[in-house]
């Protein structure tokens, strides 16, 4: 099994991979990628164009920050802890490093999802307890607010 997982790692474009059965741990890197790529993807924009041929003038939105959290990993995403919990975050909440933003099972496992970065939650990409790919994008966060 775990040959079969190295030779698909080192076939694919994962960087990485961790799983965890019980308390057996596998850690697979593939140093074969020089690039790094995380579940973060920050794209920095100085102006935000208004579009609106009404006033046929440009107008200029104040200078944003945005990261995209993408999943980790493969598996199925979830916003509460429980069906009958509330949601771990919500639009408009200020996220904080080290938050808990959701859960992903995958293989009977329950990943919890922290947050790397400090930031207001613009939107949610995913539905609860839908399935998710690896690097999807799940929530847009603003950092300079």
């Amino acid at each position: 099994m775990i040959k079969s997982l190295i030779q698909i790692v080192s076939k694919s474009n994962i960087n990485e991979i961790k799983i965890q059965i019980g308390e057996i741990k596998i850690y697979i890197k593939n140093k074969k990628n020089n690039f790094k790529k995380n579940k973060y993807h920050t794209i920095n924009k100085s102006f935000f164009k208004d579009h609106q041929k009404e006033n046929n003038k440009k107008s200029e939105v104040k200078h944003k920050n945005l990261v995209t959290i993408r999943s980790p990993i493969i598996g199925t995403f979830y916003r509460k802890p429980h069906p009958n919990k509330e949601p771990f975050v919500e639009v408009g909440d200020i996220i904080k490093i080290g938050m808990k933003i959701c859960i992903i099972e995958a293989m009977k496992l329950f990943n919890n999802v922290e947050s790397e970065v400090n930031g207001k939650l613009l939107k949610i990409f995913v539905e609860d307890a839908t399935p998710v790919d690896y690097d999807q994008p799940l929530f847009l966060l603003e950092t300079d607010y």
